[in-house]
Formats: C-alpha cells, sequence, structure tokens
C-alpha cells in the first residue's frame, strides 16, 4: 500500500520545567498548518543543562508523540 509522505516541520522548546514539540504541516505557498502540540515534564536537566540523557530523550520523545 502507497503512503503519502507530507512535508512537516517540527519545533522542539526545550527547558528546565517542560519539553513541548509542535508539528506543522507545510502547505502549497509556504503557508503552515499546526497539525499538532505536546508538552512534557522535563526530566533529565537541572538549571538548563542535560545531567541525564535518557531521561531527557524519553521527555522529548513523550512530547513529540503527543503531538503527533
Amino acid at each position: 500500500m502507497a503512503r503519502e509522505y507530507k512535508d512537516v516541520v517540527v519545533g522542539l522548546d526545550i527547558g528546565t520545567a517542560k519539553i513541548m514539540a509542535v508539528v506543522a504541516e507545510v502547505l502549497p505557498g509556504g503557508e503552515l498548518k499546526l497539525a499538532g502540540l505536546g508538552v512534557a515534564p522535563s526530566n533529565g536537566l537541572k538549571r538548563g543543562v542535560v545531567v541525564n540523557i535518557d531521561a531527557t530523550v524519553q521527555s522529548i520523545q513523550q512530547a513529540l508523540k503527543e503531538a503527533e
């Protein structure tokens, strides 16, 4: 079965308290259509510095999954 792929952009805001992800589809003409928004608690960061990469990656994945 053929799968249709669309042009998308993803934005990440990685903060000490939370991680936010936004997914948007790029429409013809360059306009953006919001496709999803995800928020997850930020784990693995302390004062803006990654102290546990595995926990940070897990938080990012959670925010992205919620945004899908």
